[in-house]
């Protein structure tokens, strides 16, 4: 297992403070008539940066709305934006091996990027009790942290103010837009992360049970919570073994669980396994690491998908 160490910190202001891997060194300054190209590699990313930037960028998301996260792989266009952008922002985890492989095979040392695990203290995936472990190996120096950053909100306040600040480094014409809109965005991250601590602090009960994959660990570790899942967050199995539905239905039978959760895009096979063996009712809590087409065009935000998490939560703990 390896500890994550930032490369590069990123020297902030009175307000932002983050350690952050921002390569190579960013202009400090830009024309007022030019937007800056900022590409991303998922929706949480594309959402922080479209609040921070404002009318100021043309943003770019490579896993598009609906699209399978575990298979991606960028096509000759994809990775021509990323060449091109004027900043990459990226997790750097598991399921991102591809945009690390990509830009180490760049000339010229590939564009601008912020690689936002490096901005939190990430913690390693945990296998626990119960869960199936595909011990899925690779090549990649982040290949054993858990990705899912943005989860705790916590979290995602120190992702806005590590992209407003890398903003503010590449265009700084435009420096107090970024604060402003990263100010006025955190505050609203702020009030969910009350909003959870509120939901957990009256709860009855403190564990939930997955019939999914499980990528909240961040979540459950921020606001003290349980849980029990058919598989890690980054898991490529869709199909538990027998052992691991029986566990998750005693589980449920043990603890009096009325609700199983379940993630975005899911097929719920697994869910709907353990409620129709335990009288159970499913619930929806949404990872926000991917998007449908419907809530994408809609105008989802990682604000309104978390606020219906705090809806759901308060359903299924209590």
């Amino acid at each position: 297992m390896r500890k994550i160490i930032a490369v590069l910190a990123l020297a902030l202001g009175a307000v932002f403070l983050c350690a952050c891997a921002v390569t190579p060194d960013t202009p400090k300054t830009k024309s007022t008539d030019d937007k800056i190209s900022i590409v991303t590699t998922n929706f949480p990313l594309y959402d922080f940066a479209r609040a921070v930037a404002g009318d100021n960028a043309e943003l770019t998301i490579l896993l598009k709305p609906g699209a399978e996260i575990h298979s991606f792989e960028p096509t000759p266009s994809d990775i021509i934006r990323m060449q091109n952008a004027d900043l990459l922002l990226y997790i750097g985890g598991e399921n991102e091996v591809w945009a690390q492989r990509t830009l180490d095979s760049m000339e010229r040392g590939g564009p601008p990027t912020l690689k936002l695990i490096t901005c939190v203290d990430a913690v390693e995936e945990e296998i626990i009790e119960g869960m199936e472990n595909d011990e899925n190996d690779g090549d990649d120096g982040d290949i054993d942290l858990d990705e899912h950053i943005w989860t705790s909100p916590p979290n995602a306040v120190l992702m806005v103010k590590a992209i407003a600040e890398a903003l503010i480094e590449l265009d700084a014409a435009h420096a107090d837009d970024y604060r402003a809109n990263a100010a006025s965005y955190c505050l609203q991250i702020e009030e969910l992360d009350k909003e959870f601590r509120e939901v957990v602090n009256s709860a009855s009960r403190k564990l939930l049970v997955f019939g999914d994959r499980f990528p909240f660990r961040y979540f459950a570790d921020t606001y003290g919570l349980e849980y029990r899942a058919a598989f890690p967050g980054c898991s490529t199995d869709t199909e538990p073994s027998a052992s691991t539905v029986a566990y998750l239905i005693n589980t449920v039978r043990d603890n009096d669980i009325p609700y199983i959760f379940f993630i975005e895009l899911s097929n719920e096979n697994v869910a709907r396994s353990i409620c129709e063996q335990t009288g159970a009712s499913r619930l929806l809590l949404h990872s926000c690491q991917q998007i449908s087409r419907d809530d994408f065009e809609a105008g989802a935000t990682y604000i309104t998908l978390m606020r219906q998490n705090t809806e759901n939560l308060r359903k299924g703990l209590h």
